[in-house]
C-alpha cells in the first residue's frame, strides 16, 4: 500500500487545466511571478490520518493540496478582476465535487469537512517579485482510503 502521489496529483492539475481558463497550471508553488493573465498553482500542503476512515488493518488518509488562483492587482477594468477568480475557483470548485472520486484515485473530495478540513475558497493578495495579485486559494482535501497498513 501507498499514496499513488502521481496518479493523484495528476488528475487534480488535470481538472484545472481542462477548464481552459488559465494562462499556466503549474503543478507547484511558484517561486517566480506568474504572467499577467489568471494563472494557478497547485502543491499537497499535507499529510495526516483520518481516523473516521481508518479501519482495523489500514490507515485511511487525509490528502490536502493547495489551489492558489491569481490575476494582476493592475488588470483593467479593476472591477472585472473578482468576478473573473470568482469564475475560475466556481470552475473549479464544480469539477472537484463533480468528479468527487477524482478518476477513482481517491476515495471521495472531502466536500464538508468530515476529515476536519472542507472544500472552501478563500480571498487575499499576495506581493511576488515586487508584482501585486489577487488570489483566491482553495482548499482541497481528498480522502484515500487503506493506504498504511497497521501492525499490532
Amino acid at each position: 500500500m501507498a499514496i499513488n502521489a502521481d496518479a493523484i496529483s495528476a488528475q487534480v492539475i488535470s481538472h484545472a487545466g481542462a477548464t481552459g481558463m488559465f494562462e499556466s497550471v503549474n503543478g507547484h508553488e511558484p517561486k517566480n511571478a506568474p504572467g499577467n493573465g489568471l494563472n494557478a498553482a497547485i502543491w499537497l500542503q499535507s499529510i495526516e490520518p483520518f481516523p473516521g476512515g481508518s479501519g482495523l488493518n489500514a490507515v485511511t488518509i487525509c490528502l490536502t493540496f493547495t489551489i492558489r488562483i491569481y490575476l494582476n492587482f493592475q488588470s483593467q477594468p479593476y472591477d472585472s478582476i473578482d468576478p473573473a477568480i470568482i469564475k475560475a475557483a466556481d470552475a473549479l470548485m464544480t469539477r472537484y465535487s463533480g468528479d468527487f472520486q477524482l478518476g477513482g484515485e481517491v476515495r471521495d473530495v472531502d466536500l464538508f469537512g468530515e476529515s476536519g478540513n472542507k472544500l472552501k475558497c478563500t480571498a487575499g493578495y499576495l506581493d511576488q517579485d515586487g508584482k501585486k495579485f489577487r488570489v483566491f486559494v482553495i482548499t482541497l482535501p481528498l480522502i484515500v482510503n487503506d493506504v498504511w497498513a497497521e501492525a499490532p
